[in-house]
């Protein structure tokens, strides 16, 4: 092996040149690529290159984009995609060249990592690094796989659904990298290889051993504890790993199973969704699972908890992969009022807020739900007042009043003030402190995948295959999912709505809104619509609250075809490029 041939020369260098001849720079002191066969941190690299161009790495904010919120920020990429400038050459949805970059350098990473010293002094943990890198970069090839078929998988105009080129070798310079579009689904199983093949290489989770015995069985050939604590212990935590890669393969799952990518309406893909979201799901048990303050996940109490560089290692039940911890007050910043020194950055709508239920669980325009248009803010889904500021709201107890000739935080005020009648609170820790004579950080995370998610997706695709009550091989239904997400939320029980959803397609829209309140500002919002099929035309509505009286009004029109933009563009560079099919209606 090269390796072997590396060590030979690296132990016969001194013995072979003068000390003058060591000091010499070679190649103008620059690193060429050999020095991955040498140095196994330089090799490591470029993998973990690939992981900073995770798209997940940061909340997008792009729910400016749909119904559920809009911006004052007049420069704002996703408000000019939303008011008709989205196209092949302008388009802040794309992931193209990030995600096909990264498979570039993990497909160099997959030629090299079996030659490269990782502990060349100790074959078996040598062997052991080589095993767990190579699990995380088959994982990461299938996530940015994924991603690239979320956002540029489509329909050509002969009626084809594409997916998007593969590639699963490194090509160099000079290599043809015109690959051809192949069909949807083809990109897809590429996807499930690569998924497949990572789960031979990678544990479930990451996590110090106390003895061989707790070991997983897939690691029999392991004669140390301690090696395989050095290699897949507490120190990989929040690397790719098998129960984050099993959550990309629900996650890819949905995405073939939903109606703009199943045109024929396959319910196997549905029944694949469900069962590959209940093998996550299984070994929390279920919904009694569900972690009972996962929809508080970036709280003062949370956030703490979620420190595994202290205490127990463990991190909250919630979260399956996230982002280190971090401290900085730029959220808080981008988004409190400006009477708390914010510039109020994202406007959730009224379309947003209306589609919070009653406390009762009743949606605010059944005959049952008791809902007051005159005092339109009480007696609703707790979750409005944890992810809203209305009018009325106390934040760093502080009242907010957003109407007209409330001050800085009312209605178009000032240029950072509110354009619908309400601000954002999720994701915003008041204990923030922006006001300049004693500014303040606190701790954050942002989130890859979290459990709700997974819920979330058996709950679709089980109703899908099987209806509300079914729950095909697993030993729960989609009603079970949303009763225990509903209750978590604080709806009061017994839930009679939920009960009474007895047919599929009532219980589709319930299950979308579910996703819509509980994944709200964390980058879904304008996938799932897409992926749905819906209408991408609504437009962003706000509220005039001025003599006591509530004036709805459009505050921003959406200007979409829904003849074919539930598909993005290839880019137009790469169309010219290599003559790629693009997608129908974006030439």
């Amino acid at each position: 092996m090269r390796r072997s041939k590396i060590f030979s020369l690296l132990l016969a260098v001194p013995f072979l040149f003068s000390a003058c001849e060591l000091i010499e720079p070679e190649d103008d002191n620059h690193s060429t690529f050999d020095r991955v066969y040498e140095d196994p941190y330089f090799a490591e690299g470029l993998l973990m290159r690939a992981y900073t161009y995770i798209p997940t790495n940061d909340y997008r904010y792009d729910e400016v984009a749909t119904d559920d919120a809009v911006t004052n920020d007049e420069f704002s990429s996703y408000m000019r995609m939303a008011t008709g400038e989205w196209s092949a050459l302008y388009n802040p949805q794309d992931l193209w060249t990030n995600c096909n970059r990264s498979i570039l350098y993990i497909n160099e990473f997959l030629s090299v990592v079996e030659e490269v010293p990782f502990k060349w002094t100790d074959q078996e943990m040598n062997d052991l690094y080589i095993r767990r890198l190579k699990g995380e970069a088959y994982a990461l090839r299938a996530l940015f796989k994924y991603f690239l078929l979320k956002n540029h998988g489509g329909f050509a105009t002969s009626g084809e659904l594409l997916g998007t080129p593969i590639y699963n070798e490194f090509l160099t310079a000079d290599a043809d990298f015109s690959q051809p579009r192949p069909e949807f689904m083809e990109a897809v199983n590429s996807a499930y290889q690569d998924i497949e093949e990572a789960l031979k290489y990678i544990p479930l989770d990451y996590g110090n051993a106390g003895s061989l015995d707790d070991l997983p069985p897939s690691f029999g050939e392991v004669t140390d504890v301690s090696t395989y604590n050095t290699v897949f212990g507490d120190f990989t935590q929040q690397r790719m790993s098998g129960r984050h890669t099993l959550a990309i393969k629900a996650r890819l799952a949905l995405l073939a199973a939903s109606p703009a990518f199943n045109s024929s309406d396959d319910a196997s893909r549905w029944e694949d969704a469900a069962n590959f979201a209940a093998d996550l799901l299984d070994d929390v048990g279920g919904p009694g699972g569900l972690d009972p303050k996962g929809h508080l996940f970036y709280l003062k109490a949370q956030v703490d908890d979620a420190d595994i560089t202290s205490g127990n290692k463990q991190d909250i039940g919630e979260i399956l992969w996230r982002r280190p911890i971090y401290s900085n007050r730029t959220r808080e910043s981008n988004n409190f009022p400006p009477s708390l020194y914010g510039d109020g950055d994202i406007n959730p709508t009224q379309n947003f807020v209306d589609a919070f239920p009653m406390e009762n669980g009743y949606p605010i325009d059944d005959a049952n739900s008791g809902y007051d248009p005159e005092n339109p803010y009480e007696g609703r889904d707790p979750r409005l007042s944890l992810y809203v500021v209305y009018n009325g709201s106390k934040l760093k107890g502080q009242t907010i009043n957003t109407g007209v000739g409330a001050g800085d935080d009312g209605l178009d005020a000032v240029q950072n003030s509110t354009r619908t009648g309400y601000y954002l609170r999720k994701l915003l820790r008041e204990d923030v402190n922006l006001n300049p004579s004693s500014t303040s950080n606190q701790k954050h995370f942002n989130t890859h995948i979290r459990y709700t998610e997974i819920f979330l997706t058996y709950a679709e695709a089980a109703n899908e295959a099987w209806g509300p009550d079914g729950t095909g091989p697993n030993t729960y239904s989609a009603k079970d999912i949303i009763a225990a997400i509903r209750q978590r939320a604080g709806i009061s029980q017994p839930d009679a709505y939920l009960a009474a959803m007895n047919s599929k397609e009532e219980m589709r829209q319930l299950i979308r809104n579910e996703r819509r309140l509980e994944l709200c500002f964390e980058s879904f919002r304008f996938w799932d619509l897409r992926r749905w099929k819906e209408d991408l035309t609504v437009p962003a509505k706000g509220v005039r609250i001025e003599g006591g009286s509530f004036n709805y009004f459009t505050v921003e029109e959406r200007s979409y075809d829904n003849s074919y933009m539930h598909y993005g563009p290839i880019p137009d560079k790469e169309i010219v490029k290599f003559n790629l099919v693009q997608n129908n209606g974006w030439n």
